[in-house]
């Protein structure tokens, strides 16, 4: 299967889990401090290069991923999430994406997503804030998630983003790595290809 195509059918899930988080959030009440980048912050995230692919192949398409895989390669010390930009080095745990549209799905899936523990039941995956500061609106929604409240589950999305492809959506490594891998997989694939045709970038 084509970059292209896989790309199309990550953004599709991904289109599917946005509507799932809308309506998560409506009926939870639950969300993100405005600013808040303690997550992304996080030096020990973990990631699969598929859920990157469509940052990559973006990148692809307006001409930098090249010079993307060698600021990676560059900062290979780098531990925390790349994209993050945080707003000040003092201030590191406030920040934003700098491509919010491209993120990875553990990104998305984060705070608006459950797993189940080993007795079966449904844990929203979420951070310290959250629980802490809208600790009404975290416990109504605990009780709620496995009283039938529709909430995207982890292993659900991870194992559909699997199926679009196995290997590279079964690697798990640190978020960086998964970056240039992704990369990796998007240049090698077009190294000798035509530049897809029908792609323009629209940002």
């Amino acid at each position: 299967m084509s970059v292209a195509a896989r790309v199309k059918l990550v953004e599709a899930l991904y289109d599917q889990l946005e509507k799932e988080i809308a309506e998560f959030q409506l009926q939870s009440k639950l969300g993100c401090v405005a600013n808040c980048g303690k997550c992304c912050n996080n030096p020990d995230i973990d990631a699969s290069p598929l859920e990157f692919l469509p940052w990559a192949f973006h990148l692809y398409l307006k001409g930098e991923a090249e010079a993307m895989l060698e600021q990676l390669h560059t900062t290979a010390a780098f531990t925390k999430c790349f994209i993050y930009q945080p707003f000040s080095e003092s201030e590191a745990d406030k920040g934003r994406c700098s491509d919010y549209k491209h993120r990875g799905l553990i990104c998305r899936l984060f705070g608006y997503g459950a797993a189940q523990d080993k007795h079966g039941q449904l844990r929203l995956v979420t951070c310290k804030i959250i629980k802490e500061g809208q600790n009404d609106a975290f416990n109504k929604t605990s009780i709620a998630l496995n009283n039938g409240l529709p909430v995207p589950i982890f292993t659900d999305y991870y194992m559909n983003l699997s199926q679009i492809d196995f290997q590279l959506g079964n690697v798990v490594v640190p978020i960086n790595k998964a970056l240039k891998l992704a990369l990796e997989e998007v240049l090698q694939y077009y190294a000798y290809r035509p530049f897809p045709e029908g792609h323009i970038d629209k940002e």
